[in-house]
């Protein structure tokens, strides 16, 4: 790992991208599509070198939309998602070129059809669908509960007409996202089983009402490790087992009718970061050892602070081949944070640091310093430095917070 020049800092490599990209299109069959979520990380570099790859762009706001746009995406290769989406934002979403959405409900339908008939457009939909049964296997439950993700397959089966398409938007596809950050093949493919069998009976229904089901996308779900040590998870055997799931139940697959797609975020760039950070203070404090970093919840963990995630126990090595072999054990790490919730561990092991040391943090690509807390007490924002381990003589890229702001709505 080069080190940069100041911390704290995110470390981005590409050839772990590019590794987990083939590691993941290995395991899913052919034919089938892959969408990258932006959500995940939105740094242009990663964002260019997923679409030079092959991957689409899959959006949720404004800000992702640009910088989709900005990384070379054509914007009808976008699928802009999303539970709720303003009229606004739809209405520049159309000027810049978008034709192709996913919607939650009757209301999401007729909000995209009012807004395409302004701009006197059609475009392509896809019902984004909240199965009546969570997947088994979730790191984070996407379906079968009350959700604001989606309409529920009995409301659907219920009432077809009603979600068969508008004047002006045509639903061409089904969107089932059933869960995340499933770690074994086995969940996987019991997921995406149920997800294609509730596909077919939502298909049969809809057509009855004139809706012609030409995509089904199956979501994702695949789990990469999170600021703790290991790779991404092996994923053999998985195109074996899909192929197997659909040669069983949805007719016209091998041939692209309809057509299967995939979205991938943490899979594909969660151990591609690296978060580095400096010990500012290392004491003792009512007899437990008190490891104070230069990064805190400001800059991972953010969500976990706010207790909507678990709390976060970050994996922490040194850079420093000096450092003693000894280890400390029961150490509270903390962040610089003004407040008492800028904790990472009360009970951590850590080698025996001092002031001035680099820890990292592994496996931080996604949802790393994209989903923190960083405008929280005014602290610098991390550096991030985008490196190229299959090309280690190129410099490293240097920068901050890349991300796209859409803050007036003119182009």
């Amino acid at each position: 790992m080069r080190e940069p020049e100041e911390t704290p800092a995110y470390v981005y490599d590409l050839a772990e991208v590019r590794a987990n990209h083939a590691n993941l299109r290995e395991a899913l069959p052919e034919p089938s599509g892959l969408y990258y979520s932006l959500k995940a990380n939105p740094h242009p570099a990663l964002l260019r070198e997923l679409r030079a790859l092959g991957t689409r762009a899959e959006v949720c706001s404004p800000g992702e939309l640009d910088a989709a746009l900005a990384a070379g995406w054509d914007a009808g290769e976008v699928l802009y998602t999303g539970p709720g989406k303003r009229m606004t934002d739809l209405a520049r979403a159309l000027r810049l070129g978008v034709r192709e959405f996913s919607v939650d409900s009757t209301t999401g339908l007729d909000h995209l059809d009012a807004a395409v008939a302004a701009a006197d457009l059609s475009v392509r939909c896809l019902l984004r669908i909240n199965d009546d049964q969570p997947a088994a296997g979730q790191g984070l439950t996407m379906t079968g509960v009350a959700s604001q993700f989606g309409a529920d397959t009995s409301w659907v089966l219920a009432r077809p007409a009603e979600f068969a398409g508008r004047e002006h938007v045509v639903v061409h596809g089904l969107h089932l996202y059933m869960g995340t950050n499933l770690d074994t093949v086995a969940a996987l493919t019991a997921q995406f089983r149920r997800s294609v069998r509730t596909a077919v009976r939502l298909t049969e229904a809809l057509r009855a009402h004139g809706a012609e089901i030409r995509v089904l996308d199956l979501g994702g779900g695949f789990a990469a490790p999170f600021a703790k040590a290991g790779k991404a998870f092996e994923l053999t055997g998985l195109r074996a087992e899909l192929e197997r799931v659909f040669d069983d139940e949805v007719a016209g697959w091998r041939t692209g009718t309809p057509e299967i797609v995939f979205e991938s975020g943490r899979y594909l760039v969660g151990t591609a970061g690296t978060l580095l950070t400096t010990v500012l203070d290392v004491k003792t404090s009512h007899g437990k050892d008190v490891v104070v970093l230069d990064s805190g919840i400001n800059h991972l963990g953010g969500m976990s602070g706010l207790r909507r995630l678990p709390p976060l126990v970050p994996h922490l090595v040194s850079e420093q081949d000096s450092a003693a072999t000894a280890e400390l054990g029961d150490v509270m790490v903390t962040g610089p944070l003004c407040t008492p919730l800028d904790l990472w561990a009360r009970a951590a092991r850590l080698p025996r640091v001092r002031p001035g040391d680099v820890l990292a943090v592994p496996n931080v690509g996604a949802y790393g310093l994209y989903a923190s807390l960083v405008a929280f007490l005014g602290h610098p924002l991390p550096v991030e430095v985008v490196v190229d381990g299959d090309h280690p003589d190129r410099p490293p890229q240097r920068s901050r917070l890349h991300f796209a702001r859409h803050a007036t709505g003119k182009e």
